[in-house]
């Protein structure tokens, strides 16, 4: 595929950070947009992107073309989403309006990705989610067949707006939902290579989501009940016990169709090793968003009852951190 329009949509801590190294190294003939909204919006329109980036000293500063209005843009060879599993759906005209018939879409999400089960091997193939999708626009809209799947270990925040720190060298892994190694798949690892992006490819992107999904489903709703960083949860002898519960739920409904290679204690050892991190969902919480709740947590629990799997800890989080998320959002 060539790609000479590229759009992230969604240009937040992940997003932003990938469109700034994108806009840095992409050749005259590249053209770099971004869709964002805000404060975020208006300072990168002032001043453009800055990522400050751990372990290196000079910050890295771009301009791009930067909108609130997605239909505004030529159509993309390339759509890579920012947005969080729950901010999609209302997004999907949005993101519709920049495709055309060869335009790859990769979305950055935490949790299970409403596109499962497309091309899945299983009995549960092509099965759809309404609590991720509702309505099923973003498989009518998009369509599940122009998704490669990403799954990013990179610690990354917004600071302020306009600006992105890195906590980390980080990677995303990108994978086809069919297991295929495509020309598609290999030109956008290229792309994002060389521009410092840490890219692996996956034969079986499923099994990458749950591997992540075991500390994103324990330490985020967590992190958010307690307001705790995750260096603070893992030296808590009765909050880490808590959480490997939570891991052993998650990896026992991953066997419904993924192989979650790490055990729960490999997990936990390295979870030590992360330092004093918010979560993203404590992040939304302290910033009076709503949380990216059902993607990480909520599919546990659905998954669970799918494979006749018990999640008992998962659905006390589940109940939790709902109930926060509205008194938070709502600002009561």
């Amino acid at each position: 595929m060539t790609v000479k329009n590229i759009c992230i949509f969604g240009a937040g801590a992940l997003g932003g950070a990938v469109a700034a190294k994108l806009a840095s190294s992409t050749s005259a003939e590249t053209n770099v947009s971004v869709v964002a909204r805000g404060a975020h919006l208006n300072a990168i329109r002032e001043s453009g992107l800055c990522l400050l980036e751990a372990g290196i000293e000079h910050p890295l500063k771009v301009r791009v073309n930067a909108t609130d209005r997605p239909q505004d843009l030529p159509p993309q060879d390339l759509v890579i989403t920012g947005l969080k599993g729950h901010q999609l759906g209302p997004a999907a005209e949005g993101i519709a309006s920049l495709l055309k018939e060869s335009t790859r879409v990769v979305m950055i999400l935490n949790g299970i990705p409403w596109w499962y089960f497309h091309r899945d091997k299983s009995a549960n193939a092509e099965l759809q989610f309404d609590e991720l999708d509702p309505g099923g626009k973003l498989w009518r809209l998009v369509g599940p067949e122009r998704v490669i799947g990403c799954v990013a270990h990179q610690g990354a925040e917004v600071s302020r707006p306009g600006e992105i720190r890195l906590s980390n060298k980080g990677h995303f892994i990108l994978g086809e939902p069919s297991g295929e190694t495509s020309t598609d798949l290999r030109n956008i690892a290229a792309l994002l290579e060389g521009s410092d992006i840490g890219v692996k490819l996956s034969l079986r992107i499923r099994d990458d989501i749950w591997s992540k999904l075991m500390g994103n489903a324990s330490f985020n709703p967590i992190s958010a009940l307690t307001r705790s960083l995750m260096s603070e949860l893992m030296a808590d002898a009765a909050i880490s016990d808590q959480v490997g519960k939570v891991m052993k739920e998650v990896k026992a409904v991953g066997a419904l169709g993924a192989n979650v290679g790490m055990s729960v204690e490999q997990r936990l050892e390295q979870a030590q090793q992360v330092g004093p991190v918010r979560t993203s969902m404590l992040q939304d919480l302290l910033g009076g968003k709503a949380m990216e709740i059902t993607p990480m947590v909520g599919m546990v629990v659905a998954l669970g009852r799918l494979a006749a799997v018990p999640t008992p800890v998962s659905e006390t989080l589940l109940a939790l951190v709902s109930r926060l998320d509205r008194e938070n959002f709502s600002g009561t």
